[in-house]
């Protein structure tokens, strides 16, 4: 009778053991759904350095962390779909990587309890996820990356000193690439400049409109749009034929075969997005109420064969202010 009693004894706390661990487990970890808009370097990268901010800020996978994470491949009702999704599991927080992933988002979580942090955004007011004094429209907030523009025309005068014309290739729908382009056109005449921009719907449109952009202008310069670098060794294929260089806007770009950019650093961009998410999922602070924030200025790149394939000079001033020098073009 007493081994019986015992026994139940034991196989009553076992239960109790049993069940408490999950209740622990489910009470401190989290869900983020990560929905990103395209899948190229640098979205990859701004993904990469999120999980790294969220684990310096604590939260890792596997331990506290569940990661959902979907890819829109560049459709934007792809994005609004994963963005739908996400609400309807009820994950804690929604990462939004890219503009028109960050905009589904907002839509879709509108009228939930879901934070929404976006990165990746480079003209938040543009896309209307901030009002016009700043503040944010909703239970929203994240990191730009907006544009080194006027160091990327500086970086292009000083290398083409001859040079009249910057073709810029634009997806249409992307509000991030429609505010960039007039930047662009607002201090083209500082620096002697035209812009000249060629505008495509799909990722279909990308070839016939790089080569007809590239037979009209000195070089061209290649923004953060999804679709257009999704499809970028079509416009460097383009560029290539016509003996003309391009100019990327971030670091994979220029390993991919740009010649050079000032650019920003994604993966310390991700990082940055990581940390303010960790603080909301914290209850430290609330997306609403936390401004977005900026990732400051840009490193030179160069990219030695890309220039070599085109005899395109880089000057000696140029390669000493690099921050990196490739001397190989690797896609992958």
């Amino acid at each position: 009778m007493r081994r019986k009693v015992m026994a139940m004894v034991m196989a009553a706390m076992t239960m109790a053991a049993a069940m408490a661990v999950p209740a622990m487990a489910d009470e401190e970890s989290v869900t983020i759904g990560i929905s990103q808009f395209a899948e190229h370097g640098s979205l990859d990268n701004c993904r990469e350095g999120f999980l790294e901010g969220l684990k310096e800020a604590g939260y890792e996978e596997g331990k506290n962390l569940t990661i959902e994470y979907q890819n829109a491949q560049a459709d934007t009702g792809n994005a609004a779909t994963i963005a739908d999704s996400f609400v309807n599991k009820k994950v804690d927080l929604i990462c939004a990587i890219a503009t028109p992933s960050a905009m589904s988002a907002y839509n879709s979580a509108m009228d939930a309890d879901i934070p929404v942090i976006y990165t990746a955004v480079s003209d938040p007011a543009g896309a209307g996820l901030v009002n016009e004094d700043g503040t944010n429209v909703g239970n929203i907030t994240g990191t730009s990356d907006k544009l080194p523009v006027t160091e990327q025309m500086a970086l292009i005068r000083e290398l083409m000193p001859d040079a009249k014309k910057i073709g810029i290739l634009y997806t249409t729908s992307e509000a991030n690439s429609v505010s960039t382009i007039q930047e662009y056109k607002d201090h083209a005449e500082e620096y002697g400049f035209e812009i000249v921009d060629t505008g495509i719907n799909t990722i279909a449109d990308v070839e016939m409109a790089a080569k007809d952009l590239a037979s009209k202008v000195d070089c061209i310069s290649n923004l953060t749009d999804n679709t257009v670098v999704s499809a970028l060794q079509t416009v460097l294929a383009a560029a290539n034929d016509a003996k003309i260089p391009v100019f990327g806007s971030e670091v994979e770009q220029v390993k991919n075969g740009c010649v050079a950019a000032v650019g920003i650093d994604y993966v310390a961009l991700g990082k940055q997005t990581g940390e303010m998410a960790a603080k909301v999922l914290k209850g430290e602070a609330t997306a609403a109420e936390t401004p977005f924030e900026i990732c400051e200025g840009g490193n030179v790149y160069v990219n030695t064969e890309a220039a070599g394939n085109i005899d395109f000079t880089i000057s000696d001033d140029v390669l000493g202010e690099a921050a990196e020098i490739y001397e190989t073009i690797t896609v992958e």
